[in-house]
């Protein structure tokens, strides 16, 4: 039995956590902020209903009370004073900002800081529920330097914690269980294999030499001869239309900096790879403008997260209006993270719009050979007979997805446009592949029978096994989420864990996931507009998958008495 002095009370959020190291260190500082910024929200609202209510009785028959401008003034600092403390708990946790930037001052010797409010946007006056975006001034960083350093920070600090606790079966069994990168695990044992014969194993002296900066001409060649096959083209594709760098991530920023001048925009149906916008951000410092899309069904969209031409049409005038150089479009086929596979007409529906605006198109295509529902058929706009606009049409592709060696650095730009090609090939020099890499990928793309007999069959059919699991664990527990056929993860609904359903709160269980070594890829990566999704990756193991759907069913089960001791306080105070 416990003295009364031994028992500290804590806000509702903070309920004891029974999983895996240390908990609580990435939520508790959240949720002491969440908590006193939600009780002043609700004393301002209970502000202005007051002096709604007194607006309607004469000022001679009002009782007195004191100045509401004084008390509004007090909560409005009281609000920025929690935001301001609540950056600072940000930045220690790798948080994604957003909102007003803050600038910290100060040396590297670890002198004394100063904060200030940046002058890249103006001071907005009341209180705002976004997180201030912390960033600081440097001695020796530029302003690019500063902002590139901060969004690297806040992109990656979970990756760089999972990368220095990784789970083990063997050597680390409480380490980070890591269903939020999309990588896919599954066939480990076959690219090994595959990767370790003797036809691998070749060293001459034209590898071991500066390529040409687009790629050696053998590989681009067997490039273009698997894309032809695969992608289904009706004429054989160009090795002088192949430029290879090192990562889709690499071609995609290339060819925004190619493509756009600093500001101007391309549109991004949503939710959509949150990596765009990192990469967007190094070079070419482009705006990607959302083009939200709806999670309810209704008459004119039955399906959720539906992509229309009406809407890239509604966002596109949108833009205009406000005065933004709208440059291209990009999409992301089979989607990610929805799972979605686009029709062909949906294909020639888009490419026709943007032919009638003068738009160029990116379409990245990584997971083309990962579509394992038999009844759904992949298209690659590469397949189209007569595009309306080729040289605006611009295709990424490589291996990390659908081989699953994404260590190996290779993506695959495929253009029509030799303006483009060589303005992209131009980055080699500082993108380019190793010659032995190279010379490896391109026996493995040659080696179609493998492919074809072993491989793929392998893989879609651990894909498929992998997907059952984890979709019947989350009918199990009652949990929404879209049935695709392709891709290596799902899109979850966790809504009804979220009270209320901000995303304070997704980020918040977030983190709960984080405390109990899971990590999971939250909605606001992607731009959602809806708190409450996240992407689960189910492209590993089985012992790994089951592990991690256990820690999975631990967070919820912590959440919903958190969830049930919130409603008793608020039914008690009622």
């Amino acid at each position: 039995m416990s003295h009364p002095s031994d028992t500290v009370h804590l806000p509702w959020g903070q309920v004891g956590s029974q999983g895996l190291g240390s908990q609580g260190v990435h939520t508790q500082p959240m949720e002491m902020m969440l908590h006193l910024k939600q009780a002043i929200e609700k004393h301002m609202r209970q502000l202005a209903t007051r002096h709604q209510q007194q607006d309607l009785v004469p000022e001679e028959k009002r009782p007195y009370q004191a100045p509401g401008e004084q008390e509004a003034l007090l909560g409005n600092l009281m609000y920025q004073l929690v935001n301001l403390l609540q950056s600072g708990a940000t930045d220690g946790l790798g948080l994604q900002p957003s909102g007003p930037s803050l600038d910290v001052k100060g040396d590297a010797g670890g002198g004394q800081w100063q904060w200030a409010q940046s002058s890249r946007q103006p001071a907005q006056p009341g209180y705002q529920l976004n997180d201030p975006e912390v960033t600081f001034v440097s001695q020796h960083l530029s302003r690019r330097g500063i902002d590139i350093s901060a969004s690297y920070r806040a992109s990656f600090r979970d990756y760089k914690m999972y990368q220095g606790d990784k789970y083990h079966e063997d050597e680390n069994t409480l380490g980070f269980i890591n269903l939020g990168l999309s990588e896919n695990k599954l066939c480990l044992d076959l690219m090994t294999e595959r990767l370790s014969q003797s036809d691998m194993n070749v060293i001459e002296d034209v590898l071991l030499q500066y390529p040409d900066w687009s790629g050696q001409p053998f590989l681009r060649e067997e490039v273009a001869r698997f894309l032809t096959c695969y992608c289904k083209v009706p004429a054989q594709l160009d090795p002088e239309n192949v430029v290879v760098l090192n990562g889709c991530s690499s071609v995609f920023s290339t060819l925004a900096m190619v493509l756009c001048d600093p500001g101007e925009a391309f549109l991004t149906p949503t939710p959509f790879y949150g990596g765009f916008v990192f990469s967007s951000g190094l070079y070419s410092k482009i705006e990607l403008i959302p083009v939200h899309l709806d999670s309810e069904s209704t008459d004119a969209n039955p399906c959720p997260f539906q992509l229309t031409v009406d809407k890239l049409e509604r966002a596109l005038l949108e833009s205009t209006l406000a005065g933004k150089k709208v440059r291209g479009l990009i999409l992301i086929n089979p989607q990610n993270p929805l799972g979605d596979v686009y029709s062909r007409d949906l294909l020639e529906e888009c490419l026709g719009f943007a032919k009638r605006y003068n738009l160029h198109v990116i379409i990245d295509e990584i997971y083309m050979l990962s579509v394992f529902d038999e009844s759904v058929t992949f298209h690659s706009v590469l397949s189209i007979e007569s595009l309306p606009d080729p040289n605006r049409t611009h295709v990424i592709w490589g291996t990390s997805k659908d081989f699953g060696i994404s260590g190996f650095r290779f993506g695959v730009l495929y253009t029509h446009n030799k303006e483009v090609v060589s303005a992209v090939s131009s980055f080699g020099y500082l993108h380019g592949i190793s010659g032995i890499a190279q010379y490896k990928l391109c026996r493995l793309l040659q080696d179609q029978e493998w492919i074809d007999t072993v491989y793929l069959p392998t893989y879609r059919s651990r894909l498929q096994k992998a997907h059952r699991y984890i979709t019947k664990k989350l009918k199990a527990l009652g949990i929404p989420f879209l049935n695709r056929g392709s891709g290596l993860y799902i899109w979850i609904n966790l809504q009804v864990y979220l009270d209320p359903c901000t995303f304070e709160e997704e980020l918040l269980l977030h983190h709960r996931f984080l405390d109990n070594k899971l990590m999971l890829s939250r909605g606001k990566t992607y731009t959602c507009k809806e708190p409450g999704w996240f992407r689960i990756v189910f492209a590993d193991k089985p012992l790994r998958l089951k592990q991690a759907m256990h820690r999975f069913y631990q967070v919820l089960e912590e959440q919903k008495q958190r969830l049930r001791v919130k409603q008793l306080e608020s039914t008690s105070r009622e």
